[in-house]
């Protein structure tokens, strides 16, 4: 199998973050760290990003739930 490996910008659209927000949650461990490819361009594996993806919390929704 290969893995795709994505631009920040994709990354920022896939997860619906900012690029500060991936940054910050790299800092605290908390997101995936890219691959470097080239001296200054690094790259996420699609799969890592499914994965964290995945790992989320589903959100929940207090509507509806006392509906009458």
């Amino acid at each position: 199998m290969h893995d795709r490996l994505l631009r920040r910008r994709e990354v920022e659209r896939i997860t619906g973050m900012s690029r500060a927000s991936i940054y910050r949650l790299m800092q605290e461990g908390d997101f995936p760290r890219p691959v470097k490819v080239g001296s200054t361009a690094v790259r996420w594996k699609e799969s890592d990003i499914a994965a964290w993806i995945e790992s989320r919390p589903v959100a929940t929704s207090e509507l509806g739930s006392n509906a009458a």
